[in-house]
């Protein structure tokens, strides 16, 4: 059962997913810093109070509703989505493409069976997997 387990975990997908999760996080955290430090005293700013007012938003009934905090968020998960595609998914897509495989990528066409309408025919089937009748030649 151990032997197992330690497979388990020694898979390369696993690890590639493990790594990825952890490079994501410490990005999050940057990127938390940047919206905390820069973005969002640059939006309560357009309100024009003074280092110490409560930024961009109104109280109702003694609750606060912070709108700066808000869009603070919208441009954290932007950019941080952007750091992710730009750093991680782009180099891994051409690493994988390099190893033959393709990732991230538009699905594979398919076509349907006229005879029994089944969906999912890989392209290049000649016959249905489902009523082996003869499909038509995709060009």
């Amino acid at each position: 059962m151990i032997k197992g387990f330690r497979n388990f975990l020694m898979q390369g997908e696993l690890i590639v997913v493990a790594v990825g999760l952890v490079v994501a996080l410490a990005f999050s955290t940057l990127i938390k810093a940047f919206t905390d430090s820069v973005i969002k005293p640059l939006v309560n700013a357009v309100e024009g109070g003074g280092p110490h007012s409560l930024g961009l938003g109104w109280t109702v009934q003694g609750q606060r509703i912070d709108l700066g905090a808000f869009i603070s968020a919208i441009i954290y998960f932007v950019i941080f989505m952007a750091v992710i595609y730009f750093v991680l998914v782009i180099p891994y897509r051409a690493y994988m493409a390099k190893r033959g495989m393709i990732v991230f990528g538009a699905p594979a066409q398919t076509k349907s069976c006229p005879e029994c309408l089944s969906e999912g025919l890989p392209f290049g089937a000649k016959k249905c997997m489902h009523c082996a009748s003869e499909l038509p030649v995709s060009s």
